[in-house]
């Protein structure tokens, strides 16, 4: 019978101890909240918005006369830019009209191609 009330008598000290914690700290509740927000602001919505603003800076700087490289890989050289629009010359005589938000990248003047 010590033994029963030894361990009741602890128990009750357990949990008595662990409810006066949790009513002194209710900030620490929304603490795994917070943390998981942070978290996903830094893994996924930063790099997103990063790669938005690339995107619309690489479509406002593009210029007749650039190389670039569509998303499909078409590589063709810009003859015209209109609005929402651009004209490639992919080959001797072939135009194409794509528009500016399926450009992938410009290719720089002074790239060597691999060999």
């Amino acid at each position: 019978m010590g033994i029963n009330s030894l361990n009741s008598t602890v128990f009750s000290t357990l949990i008595g101890a662990a409810a006066d914690q949790q009513a002194s700290n209710p900030i620490l509740g929304f603490l795994p909240l917070v943390l998981i927000f942070a978290a996903m602001y830094f893994l996924l919505l930063r790099p997103q918005r990063k790669r938005q603003k690339e995107t619309t800076n690489l479509q406002k700087s593009i210029a007749e006369g650039d190389e670039v490289v569509l998303n499909s890989g078409i590589y063709g050289f810009v003859s015209a830019v209109e609005d929402e629009w651009l004209w490639l010359d992919i080959a001797d005589k072939v135009e194409i009209r794509v528009a500016k938000g399926s450009v992938a990248r410009k290719i720089s003047a002074n790239a060597k191609p691999a060999e």
